[in-house]
C-alpha cells in the first residue's frame, strides 16, 4: 500500500498518509534520522534521499495545502507543457472555503470553483488545461500579456478556441471579458501567437487593408506548408517571425531587400516583433503598395497613432 501511493506521488507523502499505511511515528522519525527521507515541507515527506524531482516538489506543495489543492496558474502551465522553464514561487489554488497557512516557496490561489477546474486525471493534481490559460490571464499584468496567452496556448495545439470560449464563459467574474472573447476569435481565425495578433490588429485592421487567410495551406514538393498570412486575390503572402536571426540593426536592411523581390517572384513579405510592434504604421505602408500593385484598387487608411505616416 505504501509503495504504490509514494509511487504515485513521485515519492512524496503527508505524515497521516504514512500513519494511515501503518507506520508509527518512531519510524518516521528514524528515517528522517537517518537521513533515508527528507522533509520537505511540514508534514511533508520525500521516502528517499537526494534533491527532489520537480514533480516532487510540487506533490509537496500540493499535499501541503490540503483537501481540494491543485497546481494552478504557472505551474500547471509548466506541467502540461504551455511554459518552458520551470517557475518559482509554485502556484496552488485550494477551495475558498479554505484558509491554509502561508507555505514557503507557494503562491497561495483561493477559487469557488476549485472542483470544477481540476483536471480528472492528471497527477499531480492540477487545473485543466482551457482552466490554467484562464487562470494565467487573470494574472497577467496588462491585456497584451493576457492575450498573448491566448494565442500560446492553441499555437501550442494544446486546447482550441472553442474551449477556451467556453471556459471564458463559465466564469462569473473575468477581467477584460471582451477584449479576451474577441481575441479568441481572432485565434479561432489562425492567429496562433500573439506577433500574428498584433499584425491583424494593428496593421491590417488599423489601417483598412484586406484581411488575409490565416495558416492557410499551400503545396510545396514533398508535402504542403502554412503561410502565416495569404492575400490570395493577389497572390501575396506575409511570414511573420517570432525571433529573428540578425542584429536588430540589420533587421530593416533584410526586410527591405526581401520585400523588394516580391514583385519579382513568390519571394513572402517578412516581418518581426520589431516591425510589427514598433513600426505598424510603416509595415502597413509597404504592404498596401505590394497589393496595390498586385491589383488592390483600395487605400490604406491612417490610424489612431499620432505619428501615423500611412498617406
Amino acid at each position: 500500500m505504501l509503495d504504490d501511493l509514494v509511487r504515485h506521488q513521485s515519492g512524496v507523502a503527508t505524515r497521516r498518509q504514512l500513519l494511515e499505511c501503518g507506520l508509527t511515528e518512531e519510524q518516521i522519525r528514524a528515517n528522517i534520522a537517518a537521513r533515508r527521507w527528507t522533509k520537505l515541507l511540514p508534514g511533508v515527506y520525500a521516502t528517499f534521499s537526494g534533491p527532489p524531482s520537480r514533480a516532487a516538489q510540487i506533490w509537496a506543495a500540493v499535499l501541503r495545502a490540503g483537501s481540494g489543492a491543485v497546481a494552478s496558474h504557472q505551474t500547471a502551465a509548466e506541467l502540461i507543457g504551455l511554459v518552458d522553464q520551470p517557475g518559482t514561487p509554485i502556484h496552488v489554488t485550494v477551495p475558498h472555503s479554505r484558509t491554509p497557512n502561508r507555505i514557503r516557496g507557494v503562491r497561495l490561489h483561493r477559487s469557488t470553483r476549485v472542483n470544477a477546474a481540476r483536471h480528472p486525471t492528471r497527477t499531480p493534481p492540477q487545473t485543466r488545461v482551457e482552466e490554467t490559460v484562464v487562470d494565467l490571464t487573470q494574472s497577467a499584468r496588462c491585456l497584451d500579456d493576457a492575450i498573448g496567452w491566448l494565442a500560446r496556448a492553441v499555437g501550442s495545439r494544446l486546447t482550441t478556441p472553442a474551449r477556451l470560449d467556453v471556459a471564458l464563459r463559465d466564469r462569473p467574474r473575468l477581467r477584460w471579458r471582451a477584449a479576451l472573447t474577441e481575441a479568441v476569435a481572432d485565434v479561432a481565425a489562425g492567429c496562433h501567437s500573439h506577433l500574428e495578433l498584433a499584425y491583424l490588429r494593428n496593421v491590417e485592421r488599423a489601417h483598412g487593408l484586406p484581411v488575409g487567410e490565416r495558416q492557410a495551406r499551400r503545396p510545396r514538393v514533398g508535402g504542403h506548408t502554412y503561410d502565416d498570412v495569404l492575400y490570395r486575390a493577389y497572390q501575396k503572402r506575409v511570414e511573420i517571425d517570432g525571433t529573428q536571426a540578425h542584429p536588430v540593426h540589420e533587421r530593416g536592411r533584410d526586410r527591405r531587400a526581401d520585400n523588394r523581390a516580391v514583385r519579382a517572384g513568390d519571394h513572402p513579405m517578412r516581418y518581426g516583433p520589431g516591425d510589427v510592434y514598433d513600426t505598424p504604421c510603416a509595415v502597413a505602408a509597404e504592404v498596401a503598395a505590394v497589393l496595390q500593385a498586385a491589383g488592390w484598387d483600395g487605400r490604406p487608411r491612417r490610424c489612431r497613432r499620432t505619428d501615423c505616416h500611412v498617406p
